[in-house]
């Protein structure tokens, strides 16, 4: 075999591969779709395409009060941990890659450390402690449990990235009378969108996307997110499952994040990669 012939096979194995991997990742979120046009006997059909598509389901979640109510609940949930965890953890982060402080490596660790515990494991606790001071059943009680989850990956990929900022701009602003954090709000925040843009996303949609705290800590549609409102979705009759209902209602919540990826991909790619290759 020729090597032209080799590069050949390659290309149209990394191809096949490409397309196989597209179809595995994208067609649970087709089938999705084909059910949320569905409605009525036709859901339990298994055909590829539905036969008679209809925005029925769209409709009728469009007009649940209890849905439209959990989906502000989601946005302000969401964006409220997003800008809390940039908040705290950039300013977080640069002490930890760039400030002469002692065990970093230690702290940081302890950061992260966070991240290894189950949601499972604290639910309870939380549900009780909460119940106790007030916060069960509000924003509140959410979004301070979805900070210590988002906090630490926030500030893993603000280290990364912080720690190949050249040190020469950090000097040069010290000669021109800049002390650390002027340094880090004037030069190396605005340096640093693609690291921001990726933690402010991987936090959003944590925050956006999570069930088991929304539904164990909220009771009523007051506070409910939209996972947990899912979960509460009822057919006209005891015993149906909203098939079609649910799956409209999963598609709408995923269409801002799929818009956020498709926009910020870019910067999402240069964010993660940050710290990974040294020049």
């Amino acid at each position: 075999m020729t090597a032209r012939s080799r590069r050949r096979l390659a290309t149209t194995g990394t191809v096949v591969g490409v397309i196989a991997v597209a179809v595995i990742c994208l067609f649970p979120f087709y089938w999705l779709i084909n059910l949320s046009l569905r409605y009525g006997s036709e859901l339990s059909s298994a055909s590829v395409f539905p036969e008679h598509p209809t925005l029925r389901n769209y409709t009728s979640v469009l007009h649940d009060a209890d849905f439209l109510a959990a989906l502000r609940n989601s946005a302000v949930v969401a964006t409220t941990t997003t800008l809390l965890a940039l908040l705290v953890g950039a300013p977080a982060a640069y002490a930890l890659a760039k400030l002469p402080l002692r065990r970093k490596g230690l702290i940081l660790a302890g950061v992260l450390s966070v991240t290894t515990f189950p949601a499972i494991a604290v639910a309870a606790p939380l549900f009780k402690l909460w119940t106790d001071i007030g916060l069960y059943n509000t924003l509140a009680g959410l979004i301070l449990p979805y900070l210590v989850f988002t906090l630490p990956l926030a500030v893993f990929i603000l280290v990364a990235f912080f720690r190949d900022v050249p040190d020469e701009l950090e000097e040069a602003a010290a000669l021109d009378g800049l002390d650390p954090w002027r340094t880090f709000a004037r030069i190396v925040l605005p340096l640093s969108a693609p690291a921001l843009v990726t933690a402010a996303l991987l936090t959003f949609i944590f925050a956006w996307n999570e069930f088991l705290l929304a539904i164990t800590l909220t009771s009523t549609p007051h506070a409910r997110t939209v996972p947990a409102a899912i979960a509460f979705f009822t057919g006209s009759i005891q015993y149906e499952q909203p098939l079609g209902t649910i799956a409209a209602a999963s598609v709408l919540i995923s269409v801002p994040l799929i818009v956020l990826v498709v926009i910020f991909q870019r910067r999402i790619v240069s964010g993660l990669v940050a710290g990974a290759v040294k020049g």
